[in-house]
């Protein structure tokens, strides 16, 4: 749209005709462009407006071209007299949202890639993030027939353990790890992805072995530096059974047993609260992975001692359960055979949380029952180097739209619509994606004129329709009753010379484009891209259920901060 203020000193009204010239590189008028097409005049005339009111006239697509200056001017007539001269020059560019090339043939970016995030439990039994409940808390045994009892306490992870568990790692000789990645991980702090966790943060366990006198010194004393690993399977390919399975392991490795104990022996005792579940015997073995036992005598210290107690838990109900898990350990010495005592280590998580809690089930379509850690909230990277349309418009509407759907730098979680949605359909069916995508593309769109070389387009929404933020889902915080009220783009070809594309407002319903508090977008971006751009979400191994958070990268565009100036893609690898 082309405006300007029209005057009369007569007070009659009166019309504009608009000229446009492109400008040469020191800002002066270089060419007339034909802006009716008729190869005489190439001006449009506005229709007649009030004196000292706006006129304006519509361009029709492809006259101006993304990227351009050009330069514009008017004349006025009140139907009898011309203005002697043209107004001023205005210069004039058209500016899009986002700036990116052609697709790019190959690719170094992994849309799956998962990284390992720090945890904080909810429930850590004796030993918590900031350190000890009550420092020296003790659990005790009953006294012996000799008047003696033993009694545990937890602390968090030392100077001197994080050295053992170093020392451990240097000797590790063999797959014994549950969580291979665990190892390299620091002490004192609790890790997790999709599958698995690492707990780095459960501390040392020391035996104190004490006469009934509680003025006589400790008769023997034994520490233990202690850690514990969880590992999910999300299909009986990846844990060799036929039915779902999650396995569990504690890491005990003796710093210190002194001789009047003997010898110590630990029993691990994982719990859970699952009817379907059956869990083996703790099976230990050494740092080599030869068998072993919770045993060790008092010349046993050192981290070449560290042993590997691991229990393989399989889930055989249907639908979907979350199993929440509780752990301890009971330590006995050989000197004494009735002293007992027990270490709390706490559980998977309050019920509000339950962050370390598996989730095992038998909906996901196409994969074999399997159990996963829906706590954690899974990734998406949007290769922008092989969709690139795509990427520059979802990261545009992540930007403006109030809740920033899957934005990592607002926090701001997208949820996946899955098999097991309660959301019915109008026909009484499961409500589906498709369901939500054709209320947001529906008759009300139409595909935007664009440059050949653009190619086929498609009607693509944000948030996507396979998610409860799309603008079609019945329950979304973003829920539209037509895709009118969403902000409207097209994908087109720069005009600056450049082989570049663009992301542009479609003017054809609101003049002015996007306000920018539009809930939802809808574009018409390149087919391939639009039907590409989240092949293979969700990954099978995610095992993502109906509400499941997840967030959405785009990596070659999160480099601009702003959205009031243009975005220009950046390759990545």
């Amino acid at each position: 749209m082309l405006r300007n203020t029209v005057t009369d000193a007569d007070g009659d009204t009166a019309n504009l005709t608009f000229q446009v010239y492109t400008a040469n590189a020191d800002g002066t008028p270089k060419a007339q462009v034909d802006l009716d097409g008729s190869g005489q005049y190439g001006v449009l005339v506005s229709s007649y407006v009030a004196s000292g009111a706006t006129a304006q006239v519509k361009v029709p697509y492809g006259k101006l071209k993304p990227g351009v200056l050009y330069k514009v001017r008017t004349s006025a007539f009140d139907g009898s007299l011309y203005e002697t001269d043209w107004s001023p020059w205005a210069d004039f560019r058209i500016d899009p949202y986002v700036k990116f090339p052609a697709p790019q043939a190959s690719s170094t970016i992994d849309p799956k890639a998962q990284a390992e995030v720090e945890v904080t439990r909810t429930d850590p039994g004796a030993v918590a993030v900031s350190g000890l409940k009550a420092t020296g808390e003790q659990s005790c045994s009953t006294v012996d027939a000799q008047g003696r009892k033993l009694c545990i306490e937890l602390s968090p992870p030392s100077p001197q353990s994080r050295e053992r568990a170093a020392a451990q790692r240097a000797a590790a000789v063999g797959p014994v790890d549950l969580v291979e990645w665990c190892g390299s991980k620091p002490l004192g702090k609790d890790y997790m992805n999709r599958t698995e966790v690492c707990l780095k943060n459960l501390g040392s366990a020391t035996l104190l072995f004490l006469d009934a006198d509680p003025e006589l010194p400790s008769l023997g004393t034994a520490t233990f530096d202690l850690q514990q690993r969880i590992k999910t399977y999300p299909n009986k390919g990846a844990s060799g059974s036929d039915l779902a399975e999650f396995d569990q392991q504690l890491v005990a490795m003796p710093s210190h047993i002194d001789a009047a104990l003997q010898g110590v022996n630990l029993t691990w005792l994982p719990t859970n609260n699952c009817a379907a579940c059956n869990t083996t015997q703790t099976r230990w073995t050494d740092i080599s992975g030869n068998p072993a036992t919770g045993h060790w005598s008092f010349a046993e210290a050192g981290p070449l001692n560290a042993r590997y107690g691991t229990v393989q838990t399989s889930w055989s109900g249907t639908g979907k359960q979350i199993i929440d898990l509780g752990w301890s350990i009971r330590a006995t010495v050989d000197a004494s055979l009735t002293s007992k005592a027990t270490a709390d280590f706490g559980t998977s998580g309050v019920t509000q949380v339950r962050e370390l809690a598996p989730r095992c089930d038998t909906l996901v379509s196409g994969s074999a029952p399997g159990c996963v850690l829906p706590f954690y909230k899974t990734t998406w990277t949007l290769d922008t180097n092989r969709f690139p349309a795509a990427g520059g418009y979802y990261w545009y509407m992540q930007q403006v739209m109030p809740d920033h759907a899957g934005s990592r730098r607002w926090d701001s979680l997208m949820h996946y619509l899955g098999p097991d949605t309660p959301l019915k359909n109008s026909a009484g069916g499961t409500w589906t994606s498709e369901n939500s995508r054709t209320r947001v593309c529906d008759t009300t769109w139409s595909v935007h004129p664009s440059d050949a070389t653009v190619g086929s387009v498609d009607c693509d929404e944000f948030a996507m329709a396979s998610t409860h933020e799309s603008g079609g889902y019945p329950n979304s915080v973003n829920k539209v009753d037509s895709g009118s009220k969403c902000a409207q783009f097209f994908t087109d070809k720069m005009g600056d010379g450049s082989a570049n594309f663009a992301l542009l407002a479609d003017t054809r319903t609101t003049t002015n484009g996007p306000a920018g508090t539009e809930r939802c977008g809808r574009a018409a971006i390149p087919s391939i891209q639009n039907q590409q751009a989240f092949s293979g979400f969700p990954v099978p191994a995610w095992r993502m259920l109906d509400g499941d958070g997840f967030f959405l990268t785009l990596p070659g565009y999160e480099h601009c901060t702003s959205t009031a100036s243009t975005c220009t893609w950046r390759k990545i690898g």
